[in-house]
């Protein structure tokens, strides 16, 4: 935080003490501020649970209605560098009614289909307070910083890195015809290997086992393959 420059927008969450996910968010640095951008859904819980943080400190926490933008491939000029992986594109603030909201091209539906096209899990994926960091990919998308010092939900997350033990990774899978349920079993014969999480026709991503990835895999008995994005290292 202490070198959040105005203008650069970095990648983090909001874990409990048992080290899962509460929010994911991004945080753009102003003069004076940092803007958090955190799902719409989640905002005034974001607020609430920082309020327990305050304690004395000068800091005012609000809600703000600026409106939040994406944009990728040759629109993303003037756009804050998105800072999980740059093939997403970037991230842009305010504006409503403004330039930017002028020239928009595209809908949420179309900001979800290029994500899942470059495997990236997000806050769609992980809908309650069960998701560890690590499983969702934040490790490799610049959304924890190992070096830092204490912060909640630490412990867990640091012994899962530095230890090796990560035994799920949320993937993409891909299949003919429309995404399963949220929720559905991803099976490897007759053991589970995962379940779906967030997809659209053709694309899902996945919370799987790691080990039970080789031989074939299937959903409502239609197969499905994994498809392992360029920027995971196994």
């Amino acid at each position: 935080m202490d070198s959040l420059a105005p203008g650069e927008v970095r990648f983090g969450a909001l874990l409990s003490p048992p080290g899962r996910l509460l929010f994911d968010l991004f945080l753009w640095g102003e003069e004076a501020a940092v803007v958090l951008d955190v799902a719409a859904d989640r905002r005034d819980a974001l607020v609430q649970r920082l309020a327990m943080y305050r304690l004395r400190a000068d800091v005012e926490v609000l809600a703000i209605p600026d409106g939040v933008y994406a944009a990728w491939g040759d629109t993303a000029d003037g756009f804050a560098p998105d800072p999980r992986l740059a093939a997403l594109g970037g991230r842009g603030y305010g504006d409503d009614g403004g330039p930017i909201a002028a020239n928009t091209t595209a809908a949420e539906a179309d900001w979800q289909a290029h994500r899942l096209a470059l495997g990236v899990p997000d806050t769609p994926d992980w809908p309650d307070d069960k998701t560890y960091p690590i499983d969702a990919g934040f490790d490799l998308l610049n959304g924890i910083a190992f070096q830092k010092g204490c912060f909640v939900g630490q412990e867990t997350t640091s012994r899962m890195k530095r230890r090796g033990d990560i035994r799920k990774r949320m993937l993409p899978i891909t299949f003919d015809g429309p995404a399963p349920p949220f929720g559905a079993e991803v099976l490897n014969g007759e053991l589970r290997a995962g379940e779906v999480l967030s997809g659209r026709d053709g694309v899902a991503m996945a919370l799987l086992r790691l080990d039970r990835l080789e031989g074939r895999l299937t959903v409502e008995g239609r197969p499905v393959e994994v498809r392992w994005p360029g920027w995971i290292t196994r």
